[in-house]
């Protein structure tokens, strides 16, 4: 199983203005959000919060509206727009779930329910930083 960082989440009031400061002061380029397909938001799934999307050519940084209902709506423990995650990206999200349960870490498994074309985990580490797993599908 193969894991790999992928993005930086920072979660904000103003996702114009932070994108601004990232794109504009410190030149990073923007993704355009074409590039992100995302599944339409529902009374119980999804997430329409605006988001904005910069990279320096290798790393993301993935810029998002906050949202404190988010966890509620899909029935999970961690909420991964309240105050932003880092990400890795995996080859086997099967595997990397069995690796979770196998050392006593619980998870919300939100499928492709934010992003059409990724699997998405969210956990905690010791400190309670929330980590994102995904998979491309």
């Amino acid at each position: 199983m193969k894991l790999e960082f992928h993005h930086i989440n920072f979660v904000t009031e103003d996702v114009e203005r932070l994108h601004n400061f990232y794109t504009q002061v410190l030149g990073l380029d923007d993704i355009p959000i074409e590039n992100f397909p995302r599944p339409d938001e529902t009374d119980d799934q999804g997430y329409s919060g605006q988001i904005r999307f910069a990279t320096d050519g290798a790393m993301q940084m993935h810029l998002a509206e906050r949202n404190l209902d988010v966890a509620f709506k899909h029935g999970e423990a961690i909420n991964p727009v309240e105050r932003g995650h880092i990400a890795f990206r995996t080859d086997d999200i099967e595997a990397f779930k069995t690796l979770l349960e196998n050392n006593g870490i619980p998870y919300s498994d939100y499928g492709t329910a934010f992003a059409k074309e990724w699997h998405q985990l969210f956990f905690h580490d010791p400190e309670g930083n929330i980590i994102e797993v995904h998979q491309a599908v």
